[in-house]
């Protein structure tokens, strides 16, 4: 079953059960000025690559990084506060080699061993967001 809707201009046909196929985007807030940080730490250092934040949403700060096939949006928010929770987990080849990068730029990384059979660590960005990162290399 399904029904017709109007979005702008155009007409969609819904159907009544949702068809959820993916992540787009994930969103970590960050303090004004972030920028600079960002570019250095998951552009330089994670090698994610920079993507073009569209014109009408400059100016509320921040940047966007390609990441396999969804993005990472860092957004500015005020009064900011890091998430120390709730975080994204990126999924690494080579993951002791990522573990010993950040270590090598002075991030404080952390083993985790809580999930049986599943190689995994933890680290902050650089305003102190949580970040997971779990480990897909072929057995």
């Amino acid at each position: 079953m399904g029904s017709y809707r109007q979005f702008g201009s155009c007409r969609v046909f819904q159907n009544r059960k949702m068809q959820v196929i993916g992540i787009d985007h994930v969103q970590i807030a960050a303090p004004k000025g972030c920028e600079d940080s960002a570019r250095r730490f998951f552009g330089e250092l994670l090698g994610f690559a920079e993507i073009e934040k569209p014109e009408p949403l400059r100016h509320r700060g921040g940047c966007w990084f390609q990441v396999g096939p969804a993005q990472l949006h860092i957004g500015v928010e005020e009064p900011f506060r890091p998430a120390r929770k709730a975080h994204p987990a990126f999924a690494i080849r080579d993951l002791e080699a990522v573990f010993a990068r950040l270590e090598q730029a002075g991030v404080s990384c952390a083993w985790d061993d809580a999930l049986a059979g599943r190689l995994r660590f933890f680290a902050d960005d650089p305003w102190g967001n949580r970040l997971e990162f779990v480990d897909q290399s072929p057995c």
